[in-house]
């Protein structure tokens, strides 16, 4: 069973700067996707930015220009480097995997099925 655990969340004021990490379990050697989602209180989750195993990425909208995603194969592990972060940021963020063929680009929590526990991010203004 294939585990993932996030870090690097904490409090941070805007305009501030915080850089997650993720790591996996297990080397992934075949077609793989792998995305950072986030869930504000009272909000559904939501997808962030997502990686396949090309390094091709995909970024949300509301997040584009200020987050990037990358990945080091070596050391098994997805970061989320966030920048110019705001109040409306404020959320439990999220690693997710999955191997299914088609996953690239994907940003819908239905398409991921290894999940990681979360760490929660909070803004401040």
């Amino acid at each position: 069973q294939v585990q993932l655990m996030e870090s690097g969340g904490g409090s941070v004021q805007a305009g501030g700067s915080l850089r997650l990490s993720c790591v996996v379990s297990e080397n992934i050697y075949s077609n793989y996707c792998m995305g950072w989602f986030r869930q504000a209180p009272g909000m559904e989750r939501e997808g962030v930015a997502s990686i396949d195993s090309h390094g091709r990425t995909v970024i949300a909208d509301s997040v584009k220009g200020r987050f990037t995603i990358s990945q080091d194969n070596d050391k098994n592990t997805l970061y989320l480097q966030m920048n110019s972060l705001k109040p409306e940021d404020t959320a439990v963020y999220y690693c997710a995997l999955t191997s299914w063929f088609g996953c690239s680009g994907s940003l819908l929590i239905n398409d991921y099925n290894y999940w990681g526990q979360g760490t929660q991010v909070t803004v401040s203004s």
